[in-house]
């Protein structure tokens, strides 16, 4: 079976020299070899490919942090609090734009690819949260704080009980990330119905669900 062939716009100058039309990519090179495909007429002519850039990439992690690189076409704007995926040998992270080292170095949280030195982000994909858990009953008193491995975009609802393992608590508040303030009303929410996306999450506080758990006032 014959390998589909390639089509690519370039102007014709038998049939349409002012405006690209549809063509058959006969040979590759720095001036290429085209057939038209409305006229048939065979021409060489330059073809404009897409330029990109590569930036520096810091992901931050679960406390710590790695390098990578990342291709972007040079006027393509980042903006912190924006996302995009991120390929890497080992895997693709989906990370969130959190700040900008620019090429004169500077700092901002907007600017062209091609004025940017290096990307400042966080992974999202799969995130932890920290949790504070509050004794179901208040006579015992005391809480424990611990961490949960959930997927970025996860949701957790105020007045509402989760479960994630052994552990079943039901959420009464939540602190959300500075960075993620502009997609929610507070930075605290405490509201019945609040739903915040575990990626948002700086802390969550919820009464501990967990019959089992053992307290101490001390």
């Amino acid at each position: 079976m014959s390998e589909p062939t390639e089509r690519v716009a370039a102007a014709c100058p038998a049939c349409s020299p002012d405006a690209p039309t549809a063509h058959e990519l006969l040979k590759a090179g720095g001036r290429a070899t085209v057939r038209c495909s409305d006229c048939g007429h065979v021409h060489k002519t330059e073809l404009e490919r897409e330029r990109t850039i590569e930036r520096r990439v810091i992901v931050s992690q679960d406390g710590d942090s790695f390098e990578a690189y990342g291709e972007m076409a040079p006027d393509e704007r980042i903006v912190a609090g924006e996302e995009f995926l991120l390929e890497t040998d080992e895997a693709i992270f989906s990370v969130r734009v959190t700040d900008l080292e620019l090429v004169d170095g500077g700092r901002s949280k907007a600017a062209d690819a091609e004025d940017v030195k290096t990307v400042w982000s966080r992974a999202v994909g799969n995130v932890s949260v920290d949790l504070t858990l509050h004794a179901r009953d208040d006579r015992q008193g005391g809480s424990r704080s611990l961490k949960i491995r959930v997927p970025g975009d996860e949701a957790f609802v105020v007045g509402e009980t989760h479960e994630y393992g052994e552990e079943s608590f039901t959420v009464e508040s939540v602190i959300v990330r500075e960075a993620a303030l502009g997609d929610y009303r507070f930075e605290h929410l405490k509201h019945a119905g609040d739903r915040v996306l575990a990626k948002d999450v700086k802390r969550l506080y919820a009464r501990d669900e967990n019959a089992t758990t053992a307290w101490s006032a001390w």
